[in-house]
C-alpha cells in the first residue's frame, strides 16, 4: 500500500461486523488508515488483535483481517468507538470519543450482545466518562449487555505482551462460561 493510498483513506469508515445477539462485540478505538484503505478491522500488520483473539481461544485458528466476517459464525463482531479513520488515535478528540460513546450505547442497546468489549482503556474512560475504569469487567452495563475493557492490541501498546493480552482476553471468554 502506497503512502498516497493510505493518506486517501483518512476519514473513511470501515463497516461494522455485527449481528444481533452476539456473544461479544469487540470495540476498537477507531480505524487506522490501513484498516480504512482495506475495509478490514485491525488490518495493520503489527496489530496483535487477530493473534491474541486466537491465542485466547475465541477463534479455532488465527484469522487474517480479510476474514473478519468469519467472526460472526462464532458469535463475535467488531465495531469502533469512533467510526472515522485517522493515522493515530491522538487525532481523535475527547468530544469525538464522547459522541462515539453515545452512539455506541445506541448500537449496543439495539444489537444486545452478551458483552461489549472495548479494546482500549483510555478510549473507554473518555467515551464513558469513567476515569477510574480498569481492564476487566465494568460495574455498569448497557441494557442487558455486560461491559468489559481489554488492552488495546496495537503494537504501540508494548507494555502489554501478547501472552498477557491473550490471558486478559481469555478471562473474558471464561466469564462467558467457556472452558480453557
Amino acid at each position: 500500500m502506497t503512502p498516497e493510498e493510505l493518506a486517501a483513506a483518512r476519514d473513511r469508515l470501515v463497516p461494522d461486523v455485527v449481528a444481533e445477539g452476539l456473544r461479544v462485540l469487540f470495540c476498537g478505538i477507531n480505524p487506522g488508515l490501513m484498516s480504512a484503505a482495506t475495509g478490514h478491522h485491525f488490518a495493520r500488520p503489527g496489530n496483535r488483535f487477530w493473534p491474541v483473539l486466537h491465542a485466547s481461544g475465541f477463534t479455532p485458528r488465527r484469522l487474517a483481517p480479510g476474514e473478519q466476517h468469519e467472526l460472526l459464525r462464532w458469535g463475535l463482531g467488531i465495531t469502533n468507538v469512533v467510526a472515522r479513520a485517522s493515522a493515530r488515535a491522538n487525532e481523535v478528540s475527547a468530544e469525538d470519543f464522547r459522541e462515539g460513546g453515545r452512539l455506541l450505547v445506541e448500537k449496543v442497546t439495539r444489537l444486545r450482545p452478551q458483552v461489549l468489549a472495548v479494546v482500549g482503556i483510555t478510549a473507554y474512560r473518555t467515551a464513558f466518562g469513567d476515569r477510574r475504569a480498569g481492564v476487566g469487567p465494568q460495574p455498569a452495563g448497557i441494557g442487558t449487555s455486560r461491559v468489559w475493557v481489554l488492552p488495546n492490541p496495537s503494537g504501540l501498546n508494548a507494555h502489554w505482551t501478547p501472552a498477557a493480552m491473550a490471558e486478559a482476553y481469555a478471562e473474558l471468554r471464561r466469564s462467558l462460561g467457556e472452558d480453557g
